[in-house]
């Protein structure tokens, strides 16, 4: 009964109205297996409000094809991550110089996910080899850093790699759950990816990956919108699209404060 209810849901998820349902989906499959994964979410978008502390998304999925005898011995394994917008990102070090800490070097790299949070079965290593990790950018770790422009010899790229991931993960916009992702009927799946409190608005893309004893076989992507709501889109709105009215508007806006605060404060 509860497969019955899980599947029912799974395929109401895929089967919403064209103003709900996910649209553009990627796939890239392995033609060598016969499996094939499908995933919904009860959203395409996702509205942020002032009071936005952070959330977890489900993500409920389905093996279609799956060997049972396999599903038993967990021959199969799933990577869901949910990644933000792609910015380039540059890092910079700090160094003393005469008593005073300047900016001394710095590295930028090509856009990165601006957020990235990852669920799967079991530890990525347990999963497939890193090489295949590599090439799928699946994992915080494996998540290519490519620097653009000049760096030097580059003999600190790797320390300027392992400060973006650093700055990422304290910041709580690259987060991890290695057994986040649980079957929880025969070829049924559900996983839970974090939305951070600070995370960023845009397009944003669902990923879930199916490998078979190591091997990868599926791909599919679809899109998740997260949007400000309120007068914080109207900010937000205002100050990238139309930011020289927005200037002129807020150094208009200083002016009359500190004018009426001067009037209301001002001692005869």
């Amino acid at each position: 009964m509860r497969a019955v209810t899980l599947m029912a849901l799974l395929s109401l998820l895929i089967s919403l109205p064209a103003s709900a349902q996910l649209v553009d989906h990627t796939v890239t499959v392995n033609d060598k297996f016969r499996e094939r994964i499908d995933i919904g979410i009860s959203t395409n978008e996702i509205a942020i409000s002032s009071d936005f502390s952070g959330a977890d998304i489900t993500v409920f999925g389905a093996i279609d094809g799956a060997d049972e005898l396999l599903l038993s011995t967990f021959a199969y394994d799933v990577v869901v991550a949910l990644e933000g917008p792609r910015q380039s990102t540059t890092v910079r070090r700090k160094e003393r110089v005469a008593g005073i800490w300047i900016n001394r070097h710095s590295i930028r790299f090509e856009p990165i996910p601006a957020s990235y949070s990852m669920s799967s079965t079991r530890p990525l290593a347990d999963i497939t080899n890193l090489m295949e990790l590599g090439s799928r950018d699946i994992g915080i770790n494996n998540i290519r850093l490519v620097p653009t422009g000049g760096f030097g010899d580059g003999s600190r790229l790797s320390d300027f790699r392992d400060a973006l991931r650093r700055i990422k993960q304290t910041s709580g916009l690259y987060q991890r759950a290695p057994t986040g992702v649980q079957f929880i009927s025969k070829a049924l799946f559900r996983a839970s990816v974090r939305l951070p409190a600070n995370i960023p608005v845009g397009a944003h893309k669902v990923r879930a990956v199916l490998y078979k004893n190591n091997e990868f076989v599926m791909e599919k992507v679809i899109p998740l919108r997260v949007v400000k709501t309120g007068l914080e889109q109207f900010i937000y709105t205002m100050a990238h699209s139309y930011s020289l009215a927005y200037g002129i508007f807020a150094v208009l806006l200083a002016t009359l404060t500190g004018w009426l605060g001067s009037v209301i404060f001002r001692k005869d």
